[in-house]
């Protein structure tokens, strides 16, 4: 593509961007979210002393506030959401999220990452991909995975009302790029693959992550069937990178468990860097 299909494509990436962060934002996130391990990897943790005092201060100076439900009803609350099927109330955050999107003023925000990687992704996809059918539905995939990846690092979340509604919308978009029928087998055998992952080990993936590698499978496998190899292994390699740097600085356990969403995605763009760079 030339160069102002492609600035104007990182343009645009970075008012989608924007309105991601807004609809990523309109998810509650999880109450240990901004902690690597999960509630019961810190089951051996001793409480900070005085923080019992402190509770009971905070809860006779502030009466309003609801109590908090505790780690074992947000496991219950999340369990089904994490593997894709929003409990009932989970449906109305759904709707709260999408109409906090279409009424969000699309400006970056600091620390603008988001926004930036947003950017940038859609301008290597202009780069790239000269297929406008496939362009199209990699330009639909950018902001829509961006999004993913800021909801599931929040809330541990990859929801149905954005990975199924996905799938209808690709398929439309790849059908006249004559790549449907590649596109489809690679989405069926990457989906396949962490399916068998998930059965193997379902505390380790959600049924929402396999979700997102058929959606993953039908963009690369659009691009080829070597795409489709890298973006799986490379999301695999990102995911063990990280576990290896939490375990070397002392913040994880062997056990511990972490949204592995953004590193599928991650692999997805390195895939894609790679037809830029062949």
């Amino acid at each position: 593509m030339s160069l102002p299909v492609i600035v104007v494509s990182a343009v645009l990436g970075l008012i989608a961007g924007a309105y991601a962060r807004a609809l990523a934002a309109g998810f509650d996130a999880r109450p240990d979210a901004q902690s690597e391990a999960r509630p019961e990897a810190q089951t051996d943790a001793q409480p900070e002393a005085g923080a019992e005092a402190r509770c009971d201060a905070n809860s006779e100076a502030r009466p309003w506030e609801e109590p908090d439900p505790g780690p074992e009803v947000w496991s219950e609350a999340q369990s089904g959401a994490r593997g894709g099927v929003e409990p009932g109330g989970r449906r109305a955050e759904v709707v709260r999220a999408f109409a906090a999107a279409v009424r969000a003023v699309p400006l970056p925000r600091p620390p603008y990452l988001l926004e930036g990687a947003t950017a940038l992704a859609a301008a290597l996809a202009a780069w790239g991909i000269h297929d406008g059918w496939v362009l199209a539905a990699w330009a639909y995939a950018v902001p829509v995975g961006a999004a993913l990846t800021e909801i599931d690092r929040r809330t541990w979340l990859l929801p149905d009302a954005i990975t199924l509604l996905s799938y209808p919308i690709l398929l439309v978009l790849l059908a006249p790029s004559g790549r449907l029928v590649p596109a489809l087998v690679s989405g069926c055998a990457l989906g396949a693959v962490y399916a068998v992952l998930w059965l193997i080990r379902p505390t380790g993936l959600g049924l929402g992550d396999v979700k997102l590698a058929g959606l993953i499978g039908l963009l690369t496998g659009a691009l080829g069937a070597q795409s489709v190899v890298v973006a799986g292994m490379a999301g695999q390699v990102l995911g063990a990178l990280y576990a290896v740097g939490l375990l070397m600085t002392h913040r994880a356990t062997r056990t511990t468990e972490f949204p592995f969403g953004p590193f599928m995605i991650a692999g997805a763009l390195f895939a894609l860097c790679l037809i830029n760079w062949a």
